[in-house]
């Protein structure tokens, strides 16, 4: 049985299209996530299907989040994080795990893994989450409030000490996970237009890739076996929506529903980049 929304929690907003739409900037929905004691987190959040969850949250120079009675941070949900500004030391408090993330570099991790995060740098940490099953599904803070409260938080593996790296290389446990460029898997798409696409990181949720478009490039049509929402995070790409071409530029979103057709053009003389996030199935 779901525990009663503890005083003072405020549930994440959840926008919803239903059809395939241009989210800029400047258009997501904002709301700040936490109490005192957790800290607080500024959210943009572009999309919140019954699919998929897709934001961008920020953290001020050297801020933090934790956890608190109302806000726990674990979930019954797959997780992305890529790092788009600042640094990123995101920590397990249960297990005493910690990584460390700079821009273009992504942390994912499971279901039920408790999970801090730490802004390392004089800069303002923006980061790019996607989340599957989403908020909808009772997958985030509904969830949370039934799992047993974390009373103590650690942030070192004391028991790694005189074995490392040979601990390392004989499998020691791990929840959390770096994922930078050199360990994308990457896929040559399409028939007719050729498009590199770099998968981060999959799961039976939620695929989350970086897909490459450099100038002049045009993608064959695309559709997924699930919702598909994108970040523009390099250069400026054009889509088609209802009979007309719309231009996306950087930190600007594009969200299809499954089954949707889409396609994506470079027409700039810049290389692009777009991050994007797809729940449940790639592949259509």
């Amino acid at each position: 049985m779901t525990e009663a929304t503890p005083p003072g929690y405020v549930p994440t907003p959840r926008p919803t299209f239903d059809s395939a739409t241009v989210i800029r900037s400047e258009e997501a929905v904002t709301a700040t996530w936490g109490d005192d004691a957790s800290g607080h987190v500024f959210d943009r959040i572009f999309v919140s299907s019954s699919k998929i969850h897709h934001i961008i949250y920020e953290l001020e120079p050297h801020g933090a989040f934790t956890h608190s009675e109302a806000y726990r941070t674990i979930f019954a949900a797959y997780e992305v994080m890529y790092v788009l500004s600042g640094e990123l030391a995101l920590a397990n408090p249960e297990t005493g795990e910690v990584v460390r993330a700079l821009p273009g570099e992504a942390v994912e991790f499971g279901p039920d893994t408790w999970h801090h995060g730490f802004n390392e740098s004089a800069d303002t940490l923006r980061v790019l989450e996607f989340f599957a099953p989403p908020p909808s599904t009772g997958t985030s803070g509904a969830y949370a409030r039934t799992r047993p409260m974390l009373e103590r938080s650690r942030y070192t593996r004391d028991d790694l000490l005189a074995s490392w790296p040979d601990a390392q290389a004989s499998g020691s446990r791990t929840t959390l996970r770096v994922v930078r460029e050199p360990d994308y898997l990457w896929r040559i798409e399409g028939d007719t237009n050729r498009s590199l696409f770099g998968v981060i990181a999959s799961s039976p949720e939620l695929t989350v890739g970086m897909l490459r478009l450099p100038p002049a490039r045009i993608t064959d049509e695309r559709r997924h076996g699930g919702d598909m929402s994108l970040l523009v995070v390099a250069g400026t790409v054009t889509t088609q929506l209802a009979g007309d071409t719309i231009e996306l530029h950087t930190n600007d979103a594009l969200y299809v529903p499954e089954g949707e057709k889409y396609r994506l053009q470079n027409a700039a003389r810049h290389p692009a980049a777009l991050v994007c996030g797809i729940a449940p199935r790639y592949l259509s």
